[in-house]
């Protein structure tokens, strides 16, 4: 039984989804555990793959047909790669949403999505309503292709492995689509989804310009700044800070909810969270139903207080 994961990387290393996406995956049993690393220019993302400990082969396919990840592009490949696996993972990132269900419908199998837990070869723990049930799925389907949530699972370690790098042809441009550009954000914290400290802003906050009251506290703890749909949606920070069930999922060591009310859809994103801290004025507020920590308080004024307090014990 041979098992393929599906490298998400930025050509030099792999993203941290990626190596929990690895551990997932040698959790199938005893199999030998290959990962494609398909990219332009990215032979460092397939070296950082062979270090991997647990992964036996890397399978290198660098052309500019997948300079960009694009779908189109990179699920034919999986198709023609899949023949030999019993089991194809991916993280359940952007990425991994974007190539496994076009694959799967081009392969004519069901997909399994999002899994938190790998009961067996075939049988697969996954959340559903919003993260509120889980549902145990058993997969006749062969191959088996399935998407990963990296909070579910510890990232593997990033080196002490030694797997051989054995490239392939990389697949020709279905001429689907065309690179226009890209515009990225550009910060100095941590990544919302692997931070250790997340802040997370909700409809509280009032508007953009409060969002310095949260920046200031992530900037001394080193945290990432996150979001409430709610507030995304009015457009007081941009789109990659939502955290919740159509955004990203988190889980860090701790949890600051600022003005959050706890919309089951947000919780759905954060309430594996190891510690969660809660500051809303409402009382009643469905956050503070699984925060370990709550403030009832006005967020103008505990923000400041709070921000003091952590000067002075780091002074």
């Amino acid at each position: 039984m041979s098992v393929l994961v599906i490298a998400e990387h930025d050509n030099s290393q792999l993203t941290a989804g990626t190596l929990s996406t690895i551990a997932a995956a040698k959790q199938v049993g005893d199999s030998d555990l290959h990962v494609l690393v398909p990219g332009a220019n990215c032979r460092a993302a397939a070296d950082a793959a062979a270090g991997v400990p647990g992964v036996s082969k890397v399978l290198y396919a660098d052309g500019e047909s997948l300079a960009y990840g694009f779908a189109e592009n990179l699920a034919p490949l999986v198709v023609e790669l899949a023949s030999s696996y019993s089991h194809v993972f991916a993280p359940a990132s952007g990425f991994g949403k974007n190539v496994m269900p076009r694959a799967a419908a081009l392969l004519d199998v069901q997909q399994v999505s999002d899994i938190s837990g790998v009961v067996s070869a075939d049988t697969f723990r996954r959340p559903i309503y919003a993260g509120n049930a889980f549902a145990t799925t058993t997969v006749k389907d062969s191959p088996k292709l399935i998407t990963v949530r990296s909070t579910a699972f510890e990232a593997e370690a990033a080196e002490g492995g030694s797997a051989g790098v054995e490239e392939i042809a990389a697949p020709a441009d279905q001429g689907m689509v065309s690179y226009v550009g890209r515009e990225l954000t550009q910060s100095d914290r941590p990544d919302l989804t692997t931070a250790k400290i997340v802040i997370s802003g909700g409809r509280g906050m009032a508007s953009g310009e409060n969002f310095h009251l949260l920046e200031q506290v992530a900037d001394k703890l080193g945290a990432a700044v996150g979001a409430s749909r709610a507030a995304v949606d009015a457009g007081y920070v941009p789109n990659d800070y939502q955290v919740g069930q159509t955004g990203k999922v988190v889980a860090p060591d701790l949890y600051i909810a600022v003005g959050i009310s706890g919309a089951i859809q947000h919780l759905a994103g954060m309430k594996d969270s190891k510690v969660i801290a809660a500051i809303n004025k409402d009382e009643e507020a469905p956050i503070f139903q699984v925060a370990d920590y709550g403030l009832v308080a006005d967020l103008f004024e505990a923000m400041p207080a709070f921000e003091k307090e952590i000067a002075s014990l780091k002074g």
